[in-house]
Parts: structure tokens; sequence; C-alpha cells
């Protein structure tokens, strides 16, 4: 494997500062690329093409080869987990994903044992792709945040605030910690075999984290993570962390103190002026470009590219979105983001 001084990305999550930010976008891999809907063509439903490791390599493989970001991130969902511990999981055209939503008594039907299995190809995939990458491209790993997977859960689905979810962790808060330590078991032992298939780096995703009580955000935002992360470094493995809790605002600072994450993504909606003062300046960063402006494009994107590397240089920073690209993004407007990231 390629020592940690060749890829950009682990350098700055190592916490060095580089004049020119690694860069990677969120669902790089996906339906704004003609190159990945003519293979999504070929795949029965999404949940296959997640476990098809020759077209999940594939799909990864396409934004490295179009635009040369630092990074891969592996072709997945994040609802792979709830689907591998045994809940019934589908996506629906033009809506989403859909779960049989779940309750606490529901919990001994959940098995650690079969997501491990199941999840195999997911390795199978991060296998292919170490061999495949170029030597300073860094591999990314990832699961679902147990907060915003349990959300998918318990609701069935996509959810505006997430009520049930929240009323199930108030009334039942002994029950739903159950349901928070078994996602997070589940998730050590996921992203644990991600690291050892080949993966430089994990990222946790809790998209969900905002609009939550101090309270209710350390119970199901900041613990869980932390139990993920002090499962993995009991494991023996140090791969970097990266976490992300989505719309998190000033209770990013505490989470980036208490969880043990290597480094902070921030959404497009963060003060950027006031988490550049309010979080470590040795911290890793990344993220926070709008992905409507990057639809946009032009001028506008221009701009609001140079703020964000003015606003965080001299500091370690990944230049990524704020969220996911727009599947209508159009790929030149990519072009131009990486031509002038790599100016000068």
């Amino acid at each position: 494997m390629t020592a940690m001084t060749d890829k950009p990305l682990l350098q700055v999550l190592s916490g060095q500062t580089l004049a020119r930010p690694p860069v990677w976008l969120m669902r790089q891999a996906g339906r704004y690329l003609p190159e990945y809907r003519a293979v999504r063509a070929q795949q029965p439903d999404f949940i296959a093409f997640c476990l098809n490791p020759e077209a999940a390599c594939e799909v990864t493989m396409q934004p490295i080869r179009r635009y040369g970001f630092d990074a891969a991130i592996v072709f997945a969902d994040i609802l792979l987990l709830p689907y591998g511990l045994g809940q019934k999981v589908w996506f629906e055209a033009g809506e989403g994903p859909k779960l049989d939503p779940i309750t606490l008594s529901d919990l001994g039907r959940l098995s650690q044992e079969r997501a491990r299995d199941v999840l195999s190809p997911v390795c199978d995939t991060l296998t292919r792709l170490r061999a495949a990458l170029p030597a300073e491209t860094t591999l990314i790993g990832f699961a679902g945040s147990p907060w915003t997977v349990a959300t998918y859960m318990i609701e069935g689905g996509g959810s505006k605030d997430r009520f049930k979810a929240r009323a199930m962790a108030w009334n039942d808060p002994a029950g739903f910690d159950a349901l928070m330590d078994l996602l997070a078991d589940a998730t050590i032992s996921y992203l644990a075999d991600q690291v050892k298939a080949g993966a430089d780096v994990v990222k946790l995703f809790d998209s969900w984290a905002d609009s939550l009580p101090d309270p209710l955000f350390d119970r199901v935002v900041i613990r869980p993570t932390k139990r993920i992360v002090d499962g993995l470094r009991a494991q023996g493995i140090t791969a970097p962390v990266i976490g992300f809790p989505r719309g998190a605002g000033p209770q990013a600072v505490r989470y980036a103190a208490q969880t043990g994450v290597t480094a902070l993504a921030l959404d497009h909606g963060m003060d950027t002026q006031w988490a550049a003062s309010a979080l470590p300046k040795t911290l890793p960063i990344q993220g926070q470009l709008d992905p409507a402006v990057l639809h946009a494009g032009g001028a506008a994107l221009d701009r609001e590219v140079d703020r964000l590397l003015s606003a965080w240089a001299g500091r370690p920073y990944v230049f990524n979105l704020g969220h996911g690209i727009n599947l209508e993004t159009p790929p030149d407007n990519v072009t131009r983001l990486m031509a002038r990231l790599r100016q000068g």
C-alpha cells in the first residue's frame, strides 16, 4: 500500500496543510454522469446494484477517470446496513428508499451476523478498487450513523422531521439506546471489514443530525458516534474517521470534541466565518460548497470556490460539497470546478 505521505487526502487528515487542498465530492459516482446511467440501466434493482462488486467498482472508478479526484468513495448506500440486519428495504423509482417500519420490540429479529455476510460484497468491491485506483488516490469506505439509519428504520423511509424516531427516543430511552448500541456495534464490524478490505479512510454520514435539542443530540448522535470510533480503535483500526453531522450547527463543535472523529465535514448551511473561529485550527475540515452553486456553474461557482479556499486557508482542509452532488448537475460544471481548484 502507498505510504500515507503519497496521498494528499491522507496528508490533510493527518493534520497537514497543503497549498492545494485535495478534492472529492459526495455522490461523485451517480446519476449526473451518463456513464453511470448506462451501468445502472443494466441492474435489476438498486440494492442488487450496490451488492454487485463488478458494477459497483466500475461506477466508483468513473469519476476518478473523468475528473482525477483525490479520493474515491465506494459505491454503496447507508441503508444497506438495515437490509443486512434483516429489515425489508427497497427503492422505488421517483420516491426513494422504503422500509417496513420497525418498533423497539423488533430488535431481536435483527442479526449482526447476517449483516456481515450479506454486506461482504461491499468489501469485495473495496478490494477491487484498491487494485484499480491510482497509487495517489485515497479509498474511502462509509456507513450511515446510527441515528440517521434508525430514523429510516422507524419512519419507513425519509421523513421531514423524524418525529416518530424522536418521540420513540424520548418515550423509551433505554429501548432506544439499545437500538443505537446495536446499530453502532454492527457499524463497527462493517467499517472494520471495509478497512481490512482496503479502505484508507471511513466516513460516518449523520444526514439527519439537525433540529435536535442538546440532550437528544448528545444521546443519539454523539454517544453512538463515539462508541463507533472507540470500537474501531479497540480493534486496532487506525484509519481516519470523517464525521458528518449534517445540519448540526454549533453542536458540531461538541461533536468534534467528544466523538473522537479525525475530521469534521461541514454542510453548506454552516456559517463559515463562525466555524473557522469556533473549531480547533488543527482539526481537519471538509466540505461547505453548496451543491446548488455547482449546479449553477459559471462565475458564481468560481466565486464560491475562491471564498472557501480563502476561508479555510492555512489549516487542514479537504474541498468537497456541503451535501451530495445534485443529479441534474452538468458534468462540465465539475470540470470547471476541478480546473479552478487545480490552477496555479
